[in-house]
């Protein structure tokens, strides 16, 4: 496992795109915070010399903007001189205000927009094992909330925090400008401030990463159900799956409530203290004003100053709240975009392949204290026709999946190869390209017939498109659908029946012209004349592909050239189809009892 990038790191490693607008939402935010410092200086301006006749401690530049000292006298004129600033003042703010949350928008549009296509590209390169050690729900509720809750962090949150700091500086600086013992006051709530908020800091970060499990928890009971629909309505189980969502939505509305709890508590006293603030300060300063410690204007101003500071750090006390929600993200998020992508090892080769397989002697386990195959060795002849036979877990399918090499051989476990070049040193991607892999459960996209079947073509190409429905007996099916090639299959091919899936599946395959074709078992849903039919098919590309067929039915097996019978993770029998009867074995046993059964009469 590769070691976590810091949360910092992340937090930058998508900003590029976003930076240019985060300035400019900063800039204008300094702008507003500007014009915010300027009226309480208008109004401690108009209280003090307006209209109480002291000395306008103002620039010359600004007396002379404003018309001079005797238009500010008048208390007509000052006063409308001082509204209009006022006004002027508020109309930049508000200018400034919108091109900030403007600008904000599209960083923030931007910065989540390159998170998202990370994460989906590197998903996209995690190997098959660690899809099948992570929740499907699990990786979209970190792929959605949690990207969510890292955006409402960095784009609100991240862009305030720099304009809280400037914005108590000034604040600061003015009121030591004024007051400075009413100004160490005030400071010495800020450790305060702090303290509490480190100490639920910790606390919310906990409930929230528990919060944040249960929602993955739920996510994967809603995709499960959606995805299995089929099940759930064939077997009558849906009050039993609506009980199990409603027990983990109870779970997970708890998680919530007990986290919200501590938020309440942090968020009254975040307000508390700032309010606390003014009282002494309101308190301390009146006592001042009347000592003539501190004009009327100026305390006006200062306590103006003292909520401009106050807020932010009310703010402040909030944001740590988010950022401890916003810690849990990142780390989640980590999770993926840390986790190994899968790689060629260096020199790895792309060389075009004729079908030429050699297992040998294979051991792997999917867990190191359990393993399925022991020592299994066989070859497979390129062109030639390979069947695979077994019982339930006996690794039928784990040999097709090392060969495809979404799972890698362990150290010691063996090798394949292919034409005689070992597959641990071919380019993975070009190994895949040249395998066809069908599987009993095949997947469809929500799509058409002909894109399903087409997925591997650069070009649609009609002729191949019909030819490899032929062959898997399925142009008479899709002849059927009003709207032919173009008829939407719906999610996960639902409006299909399991023979249809696997024969799109089958056409899917065949369409590439691939030189190793693999069919797991990928007959299981077809009735066993339209069995026998696309076996016909199959038998056409005799001396064309690799052809490797697993299945339970025998009849779909006795025409290989080698039939291979695993028996527990190793190799029981290994010959054709007339020297296993004679042998009397396990596949004489099976094929007697399938007799038995009626298929010979199908054939």
């Amino acid at each position: 496992m590769s070691k976590k990038p810091s949360k910092l790191r992340l937090i930058l490693r998508f900003m590029p795109g976003a930076l240019p607008w985060f300035l400019v939402t900063i800039a204008f935010s300094a702008l507003v915070m500007f014009c915010d410092m300027v009226m309480p200086q208008i109004v401690s301006v108009t209280v003090d010399s307006v209209l109480g006749g002291l000395p306008f401690a103002l620039p010359a530049s600004v007396l002379a903007l404003l018309g001079g000292e005797n238009a500010l006298r008048g208390p007509q004129s000052g006063l409308l001189l001082m509204a209009a600033a006022v006004a002027a003042t508020a109309i930049v703010a508000a200018l400034a205000r919108y091109v900030s949350r403007v600008a904000g928008t599209r960083g923030s549009e931007r910065y989540v927009q390159s998170m998202r296509d990370a994460l989906f590209s590197h998903i996209q390169k995690l190997p098959f094992a660690w899809h099948t050690k992570n929740r499907t729900g699990d990786i979209i509720q970190r792929c959605t909330s949690d990207v969510d809750q890292v955006r409402g962090f960095v784009t609100g949150q991240l862009v305030e925090m720099v304009r809280i700091l400037f914005q108590v500086g000034f604040s600061m600086a003015a009121m030591f400008a004024m007051n400075a013992a009413l100004t160490m006051v005030a400071l010495g709530f800020v450790p305060v401030i702090f303290g509490y908020s480190c100490f639920f800091s910790w606390r919310i970060q906990k409930k929230f990463q528990a919060a944040d499990e249960e929602e993955g928890t739920l996510s994967t009971i809603a995709q499960e159900n959606l995805t299995g629909v089929r099940v759930v309505r064939a077997f009558g189980r849906e009050r039993f799956e609506r009980d199990k969502f409603e027990r983990q939505n109870e779970t997970y509305t708890m998680a919530w409530v007990n986290l919200g709890g501590t938020l309440s508590w942090f968020w009254t006293l975040s307000d508390f203290i700032p309010i606390l603030l003014s009282m002494v300060l309101v308190a301390l300063g009146s006592v001042s004003a009347v000592r003539g410690e501190i004009s009327a204007g100026q305390f006006i101003a200062f306590l103006s100053y003292a909520a401009m500071m106050a807020w932010p750090l009310r703010q402040l006390g909030r944001m740590v709240s988010e950022m401890s929600k916003a810690g849990v993200s990142i780390d989640r998020l980590n999770h993926i975009l840390s986790a190994p992508a899968e790689q060629d090892r260096p020199g790895a080769v792309a060389a075009p392949l004729k079908g030429g397989i050699a297992f040998e002697h294979i051991r792997f386990g999917y867990s190191p204290e359990k393993e399925i195959l022991h020592d299994v060795s066989f070859t497979i002849p390129a062109g030639s026709t390979f069947a695979i036979l077994g019982g339930t877990g006996s690794g039928k399918s784990t040999l097709m999946h090392l060969l495809n090499r979404l799972y890698e051989l362990p150290e010691g476990g063996g090798r394949i190869t292919i034409d005689g070049i070992d597959i641990a040193g071919m380019k993975a991607a070009a190994l895949r390209d040249q395998i066809g892999m069908v599987l009993q459960e095949p997947f469809l996209f929500s799509r058409t017939i002909g894109e399903n079947i087409a997925l591997s073509l650069q070009q649609p190409d009609e002729k191949a498109l019909r030819a490899a429905a032929a062959d898997a007996s399925l142009e008479e099916t899709i002849a059927e659908f009003p709207l032919g090639f173009s008829t939407v299959v719906g999610e996960r091919g639902v409006t299909l029946s399991g023979g249809q899936r696997q024969r799109a599946a089958i056409a899917r395959a065949l369409i590439k012209d691939c030189p190793v074709l693999v069919f797991d078992d990928s007959l299981s849903a077809v009735d066993t004349k339209t069995d026998a039919r696309i076996r016909a098919a199959l038998a056409r590309h005799r001396g064309k592909a690799t052809l490797i067929l697993i299945s339970h039915r025998v009849t779909t097996l006795m025409a290989a050239d080698q039939i291979l019978v695993l028996d527990g993770g190793r190799v029981a029998e290994l010959g054709s189809h007339e020297e296993l009867l004679a042998r009397g074995g396990i596949y004489r046993s099976v094929w007697d009892l399938q007799m038995q059964g009626g298929e010979r009469e199908h054939e």
